[in-house]
């Protein structure tokens, strides 16, 4: 799962939470480079960007709205769902993240 952040220590507290449940996460970059794939001749701002990386224009598009608040973006587009079956767990839907959200707020 890509993290995403506008502040840091957030970050490192999600990053821990997902240590301490054996979720993988990691922390992606928030390049400035990334608002141009954003800029639309019609509107304040498109909510899609080009191929290059998507998971990051779709933190920027959330950026421009939450101001100073602390967010984080977690794209979890891939692991969300598994194809197939492994010892470990079943095909389908897989709560990624869950675990790592409820230990962040639990403590």
């Amino acid at each position: 799962t890509g993290v995403f952040t506008n502040q840091q220590e957030f970050a490192n507290q999600l990053l821990a939470a997902s240590q301490v449940v054996g979720e993988d996460c990691w922390q992606l970059p928030m390049h400035d480079a990334f608002n141009d794939q954003l800029k639309s001749d019609v509107a304040q701002c498109k909510n899609v960007g080009t191929r290059w990386g998507g998971a990051t224009t779709a933190a920027k598009f959330l950026e421009k709205f939450v101001s100073n608040v602390p967010w984080i973006h977690l794209d979890i587009a891939g692991p969300a769902f598994a194809a197939t079956a492994k010892g470990s767990r079943e095909a389908g839907a897989t709560g990624a993240m869950v675990k790592t959200l409820v230990k962040l707020i639990t403590g």
